[in-house]
């Protein structure tokens, strides 16, 4: 299922204009955009690179080189997988694989159905009982493989 989301760009021109003259503004702007948007469309790139005077490539590489932006609607729901290395020592990297063999998709994307988008963090603060995950805004720890399959079920049966 291809995801295509309507984004009012006059919303995001006041969200720009609201922030442009703090000091640093380009994170702020773009932490804005996120959040009232769910991500950092790419027709909000040149609207940005002219109000702070940059480039558009200079707004794309901040834009691409933190991975909490995202350049493309998430899914409903979204799945953090701890990455750090007490929850690697843990098996974090074992539950990786397997979330993207049940999601059909690798960190940064969706799955198909539009349901789930994966994603790496590096630390959720649950070092002494990983592997960690946090999907939405609910953390779980000691996450087994058969754990996230529940939690993903539960997940789509609450859509």
């Amino acid at each position: 299922m291809e995801m295509h989301q309507v984004v009012d760009m006059d919303h995001i021109a006041s969200l720009i204009a609201a922030q442009k003259t703090l000091p640093g503004a380009l994170l702020p702007i773009l932490h804005a955009i996120q959040e009232s948007a769910g991500y950092i469309p790419s027709e909000s790139v040149p609207m940005i690179a002219q109000e702070l005077n940059l480039s558009r490539a200079e707004v794309h590489g901040v834009i691409s080189f933190y991975h909490y932006f995202r350049q493309h609607p998430a899914g409903r729901h979204v799945v953090q997988i701890c990455r750090a290395e007490a929850c690697q020592a843990r098996g974090s990297a074992a539950l990786e694989a397997h979330a993207k063999t049940v999601l059909d998709c690798d960190f940064h994307g969706t799955a198909k159905d539009g349901e789930f988008s994966l994603e790496a963090v590096y630390c959720l603060g649950q070092c002494a009982c990983g592997p960690a995950i946090m999907i939405n805004d609910e953390l779980h720890a000691r996450v087994s493989h058969g754990k996230l399959d529940r939690l993903l079920q539960a997940k789509r049966g609450a859509s």
